[in-house]
């Protein structure tokens, strides 16, 4: 159902000139190894080269990269955009090594990605939180702009603030309050939309779309909601408080310097579609309005789009609530998956998700749909307790004694530390990981 539309220039694409390359008679006496000549049409071998003249580089563009950055900025609305070949934890990584020094002082959201806990243990930061509210699922809230104010008020030396909206589950925050109250006090905020590359696409009525709303540094992984290769992302700025430079030579130590140009010819690709693809949008807020109303007939399952009291909500992600049925999340995840071929992006013990894009099928919707009318059909109410929030783990104290965690302990997706490194792992933690283990989550120490 997809079109690729090309834009009108006088430029060849990169995947363009890739091709022509390929069938010139140069001999590669360059990396990488298959020399273009390995294997057959099922691997892009033919156009996987390096940086050989007339290509540009990711680290310092000056031609076809700078072009294809230019036009990202564009498409979506930003003073300056950089092309991401590490997903968006490289350039969370960046963004935040790029506006403190090492021991620093930072605020972050504490169910934020393990790349940006990574980027504390990096930087040796002292990390602050802001905590969301948690609902009777265990899924956070949108973050209270108070909560932030009071967060500056009581460490006015930190370097930045650091929050995820939207949420692996859809959360909005209200991204232009927190960015008035940050810049107030001359704090660059981070916001990391891996989750929202879509939004500036969709008349989903989403407030707080990060770009427009005064964010200084979004991250967004195109590969999740765009029809971008996996592993492809950008960062857009659109401050005065972070300098381009200094997010640039750091994206250049968390990048590879070996950047895939098949990777990037497929951000270009994604750009210049999505950027026309007015018509295409409105099929697939369509598809996903009809969706959810046919989801309110259900009698056991729900979807949290119906019930949920944050900031604003990206109906985009299909999160299928079970607390109120003799079912679990991962339950519904299996059955989906063994029964009806279907595969879903994530489970919880108290929900699963469906992540949908604009690329998404007619016959997608109605497989599910129809998936999971079946499945309630067969299930029985079951009063269940609430399921605990994110605990709130106590830093140890060396002063004293303490021994905190080594690595993280975390679920993998969504990724957010249960007890970070240099954290206690206590009682709550324990009791917390317990639930994710007896609903058959896998929880990783790494």
């Amino acid at each position: 159902m997809f079109l690729i539309i090309k834009m009108n220039n006088s430029h060849d694409t990169l995947l363009e000139k890739l091709k022509k390359y390929s069938d010139t008679p140069a001999y590669p006496f360059h990396m990488p190894g298959h020399k273009r000549l390995f294997g057959d049409d099922s691997l892009p071998y033919r156009i996987d080269i390096t940086e050989i003249a007339g290509f540009d580089d990711l680290h310092d563009p000056t031609g076809i990269i700078k072009r294809i950055e230019q036009k990202i900025a564009e498409v979506f609305h930003s003073e300056h955009a950089f092309m991401l070949i590490n997903g968006s934890t490289g350039g969370l990584l960046a963004a935040i090594s790029a506006v403190t020094e090492i021991g620093d002082t930072i605020i972050v959201a504490r169910n934020c990605h393990k790349s940006v806990y990574n980027a504390v243990m990096i930087r040796s930061l002292n990390a602050e939180y802001v905590y969301p509210p948690t609902d009777e699922n265990g899924i956070c809230g949108s973050i209270d702009p108070e909560s932030v104010v009071d967060a500056i008020n009581e460490n006015p030396t930190a370097k930045a603030v650091v929050l995820t909206s939207p949420t692996y589950e859809g959360v909005v925050s209200d991204i232009a309050s927190i960015s008035k109250i940050c810049h107030i006090k001359n704090i660059p905020l981070i916001v990391d939309g891996a989750h929202g590359a879509h939004l500036p696409f969709c008349s989903f009525g989403v407030k707080g779309e990060p770009i427009r709303s005064g964010a200084d540094i979004v991250i967004s992984s195109l590969h999740k909601t765009l029809p971008a290769l996996t592993q492809t992302a950008a960062a857009f700025l659109n401050s005065k408080l972070v300098s381009c430079d200094e997010f640039r030579k750091y994206l250049e130590v968390y990048q590879t310097s070996s950047p895939s140009y098949p990777l990037m010819a497929s951000v270009e690709i994604c750009v210049d579609s999505v950027g026309t693809m007015d018509n295409e949008f409105a099929e697939y807020e369509r598809r996903l309005n009809e969706f959810s109303e046919k989801m309110r007939q259900l009698q056991h399952l729900r979807l949290l789009c119906h019930h949920n009291s944050c900031y604003s909500y990206d109906k985009s992600k299909i999160v299928i609530l079970t607390n109120r049925a003799n079912i679990n999340g991962t339950e519904i995840m299996r059955r989906l998956r063994e029964e009806y071929q279907l595969e879903l992006e994530m489970a919880y013990p108290t929900y699963a998700i469906a992540m949908t894009g604009v690329c998404d099928s007619e016959d997608g919707f109605l497989r599910l749909s129809d998936a999971l009318f079946r499945i309630d059909k067969g299930l029985r109410y079951e009063e269940k307790p609430p399921f605990p929030p994110l605990p709130h783990p106590k830093k140890a104290n060396r002063k004293d004694g303490e021994v905190g965690q080594q690595r993280s302990i975390y679920a993998y997706p969504p990724g957010i530390p249960i007890a970070a490194a240099g954290e206690i792992f206590g009682e709550a933690e324990r009791r917390y990981v317990e639930e994710l283990l007896l609903a058959g989550v896998t929880v990783r120490n790494a």
